[in-house]
C-alpha cells in the first residue's frame, strides 16, 4: 500500500493489569521506581516444584468489571482482558454508538489461553464424569473468545480477531489491528495481549523445557535480562490494551493523543520451535522492516523496549540490535521491564507496547532492575536501576516468540502542532 494511501494510526487509550498493579497509573508509577513483581506462587502448592515463583497478578476483582452471571463463563486470561479494555475504552472517553459500533473492532490475543480452566475440567471430567463439566466450558478457555467478550461489552461490530504467536502475540494484535484501520476497514480498533497461566501444568511444562529461572529463594533478582547471571524467564500473567484510532477522528473527538503508531514489522526465523539462530537474522530483518514501515530514519529512534527475558538470547537480541543500528546502537537506551513484570508471555508485548507509549509520552525511559553483573556480550546503553528523563521522537517495541515469530512496533511522537 502505498503512503499516500495509508490512514495515519495513533493511541488514545492505555489499559493495563499487570503484577505491578490493576491499571495504568499504579504499574507505571511501580515500573518508574524499579519495584519488582515477582514473589513465590499463591496459585498452588508448589511446594515440590523446581521452579516456585511467578509474577502474580494481585488483589484483582473480577466483579469489578464483569458481571457476577458472567465471571463463570470466562477464564482469568478473559477477565484480565475485559478489565484493561474498560480501562482502555475509559481512558480514550470512546463511545459505542449504533452510528459507529461497525467501524469499531477488537484484536486481542493470547499465547496459551485457558490452561487452568482445561486443568479444572479436567478433573472433574476424570473424577466425576463428562455430566458434570460445565456447558462454558469450550468458550472459557478459547482465545478468540477475548475479542468476542470486549466486542460484546460495548458493542463493537467492526473486524474482530485474535493472534496466536507465543509471546509475539500482543505485538502482532497490535500490528494487524494498526493495518485494519490504515486500510480503512476501521475506525478504532481495542487491540493487545493477555495471558493467566500461573498453574501447575503451565509451570511444570516451561520448568521442564529449562526455560525458567530457579532463583527460588531470591524472587525479586531472579527476572534479570542482561545480567551474566541470569539462569532463565519468570512466568508472569497479566493484560495489556490499547485503543488504536485514526488520527483525524481522534482530533475530531479532541482527545488526548498519546502518540502515533507509526510502524509495523513481523518475520519467521523458520530455523527451531523455541530458539532463534545465533545471528538473529529474523529479528533483524523484523526491526528493519518496521522501521522503514515507519518511514523514521534510523537515528530518530531514541529508545528500544527490548523483549529481553533473562535468557541466553539477551545476548543475540543485543547483537540484533547493534546490526540494525550499527554505531548508533551504542547510543541508543535500551530497557527491558519484564525485570519487573516477569515475562507475562501472550500479555508482554500489549503491556510494553503501553509502556513504550508512555514512555514516548512522558519523556521518561523505564529502567531495568537487577542488572548488576553485565554479560560482557550485552554491551549497550541499558537504562539501569533508575528511569531516565529523554526527550525521544520514535521508540521500538519487540517481540519474539517461540515458533520463530517476530514482531516488532515503532510508535512515534506527534508534535505538538500535530496534536
Amino acid at each position: 500500500m502505498s503512503d499516500g494511501l495509508r490512514r495515519r494510526v495513533v493511541i488514545t487509550g492505555l489499559g493495563l493489569v499487570t503484577p505491578l498493579g490493576i491499571g495504568v497509573p499504579k504499574t507505571w508509577s511501580a515500573i518508574l521506581s524499579g519495584q519488582p513483581g515477582v514473589g513465590p506462587i499463591t496459585r498452588f502448592d508448589a511446594s515440590d516444584y523446581p521452579v516456585r515463583i511467578a509474577g502474580e497478578v494481585k488483589d484483582f476483582n473480577p466483579a469489578d468489571y464483569i458481571e457476577k452471571k458472567d465471571i463463570k463463563k470466562m477464564d482469568t486470561f478473559i477477565q484480565y482482558a475485559v478489565a484493561a479494555s474498560q480501562e482502555a475504552v475509559d481512558d480514550a472517553g470512546l463511545k459505542v454508538t449504533p452510528e459507529n459500533r461497525d467501524r469499531v473492532g477488537v484484536y486481542i490475543g493470547a499465547g496459551i489461553g485457558g490452561l487452568p480452566a482445561i486443568e479444572r475440567y479436567h478433573k472433574v471430567l476424570l473424577e466425576k464424569g463428562p455430566g458434570r463439566v460445565t456447558p462454558f466450558f469450550i468458550p472459557m478457555v478459547i482465545i478468540n473468545l477475548i475479542s468476542g467478550w470486549v466486542a460484546i461489552r460495548f458493542g463493537a461490530r467492526g473486524p474482530n480477531s485474535c493472534a496466536v504467536t507465543a509471546c509475539a502475540t500482543g505485538n502482532h494484535c497490535i500490528g494487524d489491528a494498526f493495518r485494519i484501520i490504515q486500510r480503512g476497514e476501521a475506525d478504532v480498533m481495542l487491540a493487545g495481549g493477555t495471558e493467566s497461566v500461573v498453574c501447575p501444568t503451565g509451570v511444570a511444562g516451561f520448568a521442564a523445557a529449562k526455560a525458567l529461572s530457579r532463583r527460588n529463594d531470591d524472587p525479586e533478582h531472579a527476572s534479570r535480562p542482561f545480567d551474566r547471571d541470569r539462569d532463565g524467564f519468570v512466568i508472569g500473567e497479566g493484560a495489556g490494551v490499547v485503543v488504536l484510532e485514526e488520527l483525524d477522528q481522534a482530533r475530531r473527538r479532541g482527545v488526548r493523543i498519546y502518540g502515533e503508531m507509526a510502524g509495523y514489522g513481523m518475520t519467521s526465523d523458520a530455523f527451531h520451535i523455541t530458539a532463534p539462530p545465533d545471528d538473529g537474522v529474523g529479528a533483524v530483518q523484523c526491526m528493519e522492516k518496521a522501521i522503514q514501515d515507519a518511514g523514521v530514519a534510523k537515528e530518530e529512534v531514541g529508545y528500544v523496549n527490548a523483549h529481553a527475558t533473562s535468557t541466553f538470547a539477551d545476548k543475540i537480541e543485543t547483537q540484533v540490535i547493534k546490526q540494525v543500528f550499527g554505531e548508533h546502537a551504542y547510543r541508543l537506551p535500551v530497557s527491558s521491564t519484564k525485570s519487573m513484570t516477569g515475562h507475562l508471555l501472550g500479555a508482554a508485548g500489549g503491556v510494553e507496547a503501553v509502556f513504550t507509549m508512555l514512555a514516548l509520552y512522558q519523556g521518561v525511559l523505564p529502567p531495568t532492575i537487577n542488572l548488576e553483573n553485565q554479560d560482557p556480550e550485552c554491551d549497550l546503553d541499558y537504562v539501569v536501576g533508575q528511569a531516565r528523563n529523554a526527550s525521544i521522537r520514535a521508540a521500538i517495541s519487540n517481540a519474539f516468540g517461540f515458533g520463530g515469530v517476530n514482531a516488532c512496533l515503532v510508535m512515534k511522537r506527534l508534535d505538538p502542532l500535530e496534536n
